[in-house]
């Protein structure tokens, strides 16, 4: 939420600290300890955040064809207990953990991508479904469709066809999603509506299943872009150490 300089980075094999906010493995999930400030409106988030993982996952896609973008679906069903101080918060349910790597940035390999993440079974027991659509700079594209047991185990399925979505109301963003034939596709509600991304809740049909899935379409060259660059210190808060 505040980017910051390499002097404010603390990592040990437990955990990772980045200025006053911290990650840590306690035996059993991760902990999330948050203190942040708020932009553009001037406030604090502070409080702790709890990731409980069913079952912790080995398996790693690359999303390029030269192996320089890595993404690690974690933890993909897990429980999420929040505890915030500032705003005073508290909530728990059903949650998902991932983690994307590369050694180039994102906007010099792809111009954007599609990703969702639905829970499988009567009320998630069975894990999650996930299909993460790419595009790339050469024209080429790469879908990803796996479900994940609550015991990590991980099985491809057939890779549904691509429905269009209607753009974002403000910022137009657009939206693209998988879905498998018979069911229908339909954005429920924006979550998140930004110049460069836009997260929702949508309905499809992924692994035999009508689902509800959190979807999230990126557009690296908006986020490319000079106007977005210029933009994005006040959105997120700049600090030189």
């Amino acid at each position: 939420m505040t980017e910051r300089g390499r002097s404010s980075l603390t990592a040990e094999s437990q955990g990772l600290g980045i200025g006053p906010s911290s990650v840590r493995w306690d035996g059993e999930g991760l902990v999330f300890e948050i203190d942040e400030a708020t932009m553009p409106l001037p406030g604090r988030v502070r409080g702790r955040v709890r990731v409980r993982p069913s079952a912790v996952t080995s398996h790693v896609e690359t999303l390029d064809a030269e192996g320089r973008h890595r993404w690690w679906p974690v933890a993909p069903a897990s429980r999420v207990e929040v505890e915030l101080d500032r705003p005073s918060l508290r909530w728990s349910g059903a949650g998902y953990f991932d983690c994307n790597w590369g050694d180039a940035p994102l906007a010099q390999d792809f111009p954007d991508w599609d990703w969702c993440r639905a829970p499988v079974g009567p009320q998630g027991r069975d894990g999650a479904a996930i299909v993460y659509d790419v595009r790339r700079r050469d024209g080429s594209g790469k879908v990803i469709a796996i479900r994940i047991d609550r015991a990590g185990q991980v099985e491809s399925f057939a890779v549904p066809p691509r429905v269009a979505l209607p753009g974002s109301f403000w910022w137009r963003i657009n939206r693209g999603v998988r879905c498998e034939s018979g069911g229908t596709a339909a954005v429920r509600e924006t979550l998140v509506d930004a110049p460069f991304y836009a997260r929702s809740v949508v309905a499809t049909r992924m692994a035999g299943q009508d689902v509800t899935a959190i979807h999230e379409s990126l557009s690296l060259d908006r986020f490319d872009s000079t106007w977005v660059q210029v933009l994005l210190p006040f959105r997120m808060p700049r600090l030189a150490r």
